[in-house]
């Protein structure tokens, strides 16, 4: 990439926003050097597992990975657009992608549009381990099957019924201090 070719635009603050052909060079050269890359996130398409403006960081592929569950980060065909999202599933060297609140898969990418792996999400300054772990296996199928969404619905149903019983015995019955 050429000097003039460079356009970063300044926010207010002192956030720098590369256009995403830039940060997809800048996150493979930090990677290549075998560091990982941190950056904050934009969009909703892996809620509620990672939130716009959580800092996640990108390390290198390990030479097993990436695998089922894992949260990659890649470009499609044909741009340069940078994306993170959930591998679901595997074909050979090829990988079934997609965001965890995505509507559909991103089909099907070889490893090589894979440029890194999501090891780390932060939100509040706090690590975020629901989703990143293990547990990402179960994610994954749950995802593959549309199963996610509906079940997550299911638990927010569960959880606004579980306040409101709360909230109702503790007017009932007083709060103790």
């Amino acid at each position: 990439m050429r000097p003039e070719e460079f356009k970063p635009s300044e926010r207010t603050s002192s956030e720098l926003t590369l256009p995403s052909p830039a940060l997809v060079e800048l996150i493979q050269a930090v990677l290549s050097k075998d560091h990982s890359f941190r950056f904050q996130a934009k969009g909703f398409s892996m809620f509620p597992f990672i939130r716009e403006g959580d800092v996640i960081t990108i390390a290198p592929l390990k030479p097993s990975s990436p695998r089922l569950g894992d949260v990659v980060a890649f470009t499609p065909p044909g741009t340069q657009k940078l994306l993170v999202h959930r591998v679901i599933g595997k074909k050979g060297d090829s990988y079934l992608i997609r965001g965890d609140n995505a509507p559909a898969a991103d089909g099907f990418l070889p490893r090589g549009r894979i440029i890194g792996r999501v090891i780390l999400v932060e939100r509040n300054g706090k690590r975020v381990y629901c989703g990143m772990g293990p547990e990402g296996f179960l994610i994954a199928l749950l995802i593959r099957t549309n199963l996610l969404s509906p079940l997550l619905q299911l638990i927010g149903s569960f959880l606004h019924l579980f306040k409101r019983l709360l909230s109702f015995a503790e007017n009932f019955f007083g709060t103790r201090t």
